[in-house]
């Protein structure tokens, strides 16, 4: 049986700005957007926005940098 999981994905704990190519970002615990890219949203910025434990945001994210905590960005 041959399993294809996909282009894998980038787990981030740090205040350093990750980019890439993300289909989904998954919070793990409570985590403070400080900057991101999302190609495909409109609207305000998520910027300073918090998402708490176990939810998760989707698009074609560029670039995310957290203030706090700690989540998992899926890669295109």
């Amino acid at each position: 049986m041959q399993y294809d999981f996909g282009p894998g994905f980038e787990f981030i704990s740090d205040t350093a700005e990750h980019t890439g190519r993300f289909c989904k970002v998954y919070f793990k615990e409570d985590s403070v957007i400080s900057a991101i890219t999302v190609d495909n949203a409109t609207g305000n910025t998520l910027a300073g926005e918090t998402f708490v434990a176990d939810t998760y945001i989707s698009g074609v994210i560029t670039s995310i940098t957290l203030t706090s905590g700690a989540c998992v960005a899926y890669k295109i």
